[in-house]
Parts: C-alpha cells; sequence; structure tokens
C-alpha cells in the first residue's frame, strides 16, 4: 500500500448523489473518508478532527468554500485543500488559490483524475513535512523562513507565505545552486496541471522576490537563467 493510502480526508459537498459517489471511491481506494454536507458542518469537524486532506467544494451553504479555505488557512496553514468548483472562469481559480487552495478541479471531472491529483498533492505533502522537520527555519540575508507555520520576516515586516509559495521555497532551497526549470516546478509542484501555464510559475517567482529581494527587479536570491528556468542562492 502507498505510504498516502490510510491518509484521512474530509470531502466537503452539498449535492448528495455526487458526495456519496466520491465517498464510496475514495474509501475503495483505501482513504478514511469523513463527509460534510455544508461549510458550516466542515468547520465544525475540523474543531475536533485532524485530516490529512480537505476536498472542499466552492458552492456550499452557509459558509462557502472560500470562507472555509481562509478559516483553515488561519489555524492549518500546509493542510492541502482540493477546491471542487463548477465555475471556469480564471478569476474563480485565482480566487480559490488566494483563499489557500492547493490545488484546483472544475466539474465535471473524470474520477481518475481526482484521484491522481489527491495522490500527487499528498505526496508533496509528506514531502515538505519531512524536509520542515529536518531544518523548520532557514535564514538567508535578513530573512527568516519558518516552514512549520509558514510565518516569514524580512528585517521590514512580518509576513505569512501560502502553501504553494513555501512549497515552491522550499524545492528551491532544496535544489540550491542548481537550475530548476518551470516545467520541474510545474511537475513537482503542481503535479503537471494542464490549466497552470507557465508564467504561472514566472508570477509566483515575482511574489517571492517581493518578499524577499532588497530590490525585487535585482534579485540576488532567485535568479533567472534565461531559457532555463529559475536558480536560488544566498551566496
Amino acid at each position: 500500500m502507498d505510504s498516502e493510502k490510510g491518509s484521512r480526508i474530509l470531502l466537503v459537498e452539498d449535492e448528495e448523489s455526487l458526495a456519496v459517489g466520491l465517498e464510496y471511491n475514495l474509501t475503495s481506494e483505501g482513504y478514511e473518508v469523513t463527509r460534510a454536507g455544508d461549510g458550516r458542518q466542515a468547520l465544525e469537524i475540523l474543531k475536533k478532527q485532524t485530516f490529512d486532506l480537505i476536498v472542499l467544494d466552492v458552492m456550499l451553504p452557509y459558509n462557502d468554500g472560500f470562507e472555509v479555505a481562509e478559516i483553515i488557512r488561519e489555524d492549518s496553514p500546509q493542510l492541502p485543500i482540493l477546491m471542487l468548483t463548477a465555475r471556469t472562469a480564471s478569476r474563480d481559480r485565482i480566487h480559490g488559490l488566494e483563499a489557500g487552495a492547493d490545488d484546483y478541479l472544475t466539474k465535471p471531472f473524470h474520477l481518475k483524475e481526482l484521484l491522481l491529483r489527491i495522490q500527487g498533492m499528498l505526496k508533496r505533502s509528506q514531502w515538505y513535512q519531512e524536509l520542515s522537520r529536518e531544518n523548520p527555519v532557514f535564514r538567508f540575508g535578513k530573512n527568516e523562513v519558518n516552514f512549520e507555520n509558514l510565518i516569514c520576516t524580512n528585517g521590514r515586516q512580518k509576513f505569512r507565505l501560502t502553501a504553494h509559495e513555501a512549497i515552491i521555497l522550499k524545492y528551491l532551497i532544496h535544489h540550491k545552486g542548481k537550475i530548476v526549470s518551470r516545467k520541474e516546478l510545474l511537475e513537482k509542484v503542481w503535479n503537471v496541471r494542464s490549466d497552470v501555464e507557465t508564467r504561472t510559475i514566472d508570477n509566483f517567482i515575482a511574489r517571492l522576490r517581493k518578499y524577499f529581494e532588497p530590490v525585487p527587479k535585482k534579485p540576488i536570491y532567485f535568479k533567472s537563467v534565461r531559457a532555463a528556468g529559475y536558480l536560488f542562492s544566498d551566496q
């Protein structure tokens, strides 16, 4: 059995027929599934139980998926969240990622794709947690990053990274001094998502530069290597 099997998943979906089917298939794959039918119930469950991943619908009664994700992120910055939605607009995907979702799947979707997304997210989460336990705090220049609670300081202010920002940063640090291509980041961080373009990587790098570089337009830590990718250096 794969290491991620046996993981505890909270399934938050108000469409009964879909929820029952997903619960059955996830359980058949070896996951332990708890189901919530609305946002308020999901938040109540989360006060009492811990999970390895959340599958979260956007359109929910009481608290919608965006609100639930934002509340979860206050206490659980690393908990993987996969959002499900019937909305296809790019602004909704961006809203979901900014609210704290790690991935985004549009209805209708193929079960196999959902299972692959969950598997990839759990593997990334496990990799990230293992590395974070070994080196929970990393310092470079005037910057300090706590990879356990995602709280950072840059000599000017304190702030918190999103889970995706932290995973990208951890990956670049782990490969310090080596060129990492956009394709590699897409595969390792997004698990080859067809709806994530290479410019998304560029946007995340721009955000890391804004957070940590003394002069973001003249980066010394997050360097671009033309036609190749990015290179992290703390020298």
